[in-house]
């Protein structure tokens, strides 16, 4: 096992500072595959890069999955949180992302494909699914069927089922508001652990980090739990905002990631990644600090180096 050292940055195969940043991970063929923004322009789009890995520790450049171009895709753009699916009945690969302008009005979901993981992916367009706001996004896939999770600061945070070919929206399955039922949480993540779902979640704080929170439902259509922190308060999820949950079922044990980002406004490229193991079940989600931690992704079994626990499950 490859030992990962909380905060320390990811370096690719050419010690180049891995663009990790608000990423999507999707295991393929025994192997770790991790799609970031490129925040080489700062806040405007460089591109979505490609990196994989066999260990969840070292990282190989693989490429630039979604090319700068034209539209959407333009330089000046907002294009962020790439996450990506795979079609069960065709193979292809579907990455959703946030598009958006420069002022962050125009709040639409994107949509584009590859035959291959690493791309490159055609793009496909945008919309407002069923006519909302959608800002941070993530996404989810169960029995054939995938889900977006999208952020509607007017609404709440929505999980809409996808259309099959998951290049569309086609139904919305649930709303849920934030903990002060004034609005939804942003950057979402989900993940389902025995029968229940785990709902994750940022609150609406901009780059500056705040206490995550998650929900828990029996369904995806609900009903879904108040939302409650998952690490010590005031933390501030120790300095991070969640990406997503990596989950590496191996053949002992079914393990948990959180993957969160330090955002380092004044140089986007070089925010600092926030990797831990998180402990998920029993309808409690619990994130303990550690300076030092590996996985085994065979087994699934985690090592920790002099953990701290502070409280949870």
């Amino acid at each position: 096992m490859t030992e990962i050292t909380t905060t320390r940055p990811f370096l690719d195969q050419h010690g180049r500072f891995a663009q990790l940043h608000g990423v999507g991970v999707l295991r393929i063929d025994g192997r770790f595959h991790a799609w970031g923004e490129d925040r080489s322009a700062g806040g405007t789009f460089a591109g979505i890069a490609c990196y994989s890995s066999a260990d969840l520790a070292t990282w190989r450049h693989e490429g630039t999955s979604l090319e700068v171009g034209a539209g959407d895709l333009a330089p000046g753009r907002v294009v962020e949180r790439p996450k990506v699916l795979r079609d069960p009945r065709t193979g292809r690969y579907v990455m959703l992302v946030h598009i958006d302008s420069a002022d962050y009005a125009d709040a639409r979901v994107g949509f584009a494909s590859s035959g291959d993981p690493v791309g490159p992916y055609t793009y496909h367009g945008s919309v407002r699914p069923l006519g909302n706001l959608s800002r941070d996004i993530g996404v989810h896939m169960e029995d054939g069927v995938g889900y977006l999770l999208s952020e509607d600061r007017d609404h709440g945070l929505h999980v809409y089922r996808l259309t099959e070919d998951l290049l569309g929206v086609d139904a919305l399955v649930a709303t849920t508001l934030g903990e002060r039922g004034d609005h939804g949480y942003e950057s979402p993540a989900l993940v389902r652990v025995d029968g229940t779902y785990y709902l994750f979640g940022s609150d609406l704080t901009g780059w500056a980090a705040n206490d995550n929170r998650y929900a828990t439902a029996p369904s995806l259509a609900g009903p879904w739990s108040p939302w409650r922190r998952f690490a010590p308060a005031g933390s501030a999820t120790y300095d991070s905002q969640i990406s997503t949950i990596v989950t590496v079922a191996g053949s002992e044990h079914t393990t948990h990631v959180y993957v969160g980002d330090r955002w380092s406004p004044d140089r986007l490229d070089r925010s600092l990644p926030v990797w831990l193991p998180i402990r998920i079940g029993g309808g409690r989600a619990w994130l303990d600090w550690a300076d030092r931690w590996s996985v085994d992704v065979v087994t699934g079994a985690v090592a920790v180096a002099d953990p701290v626990r502070a409280e949870g499950v």
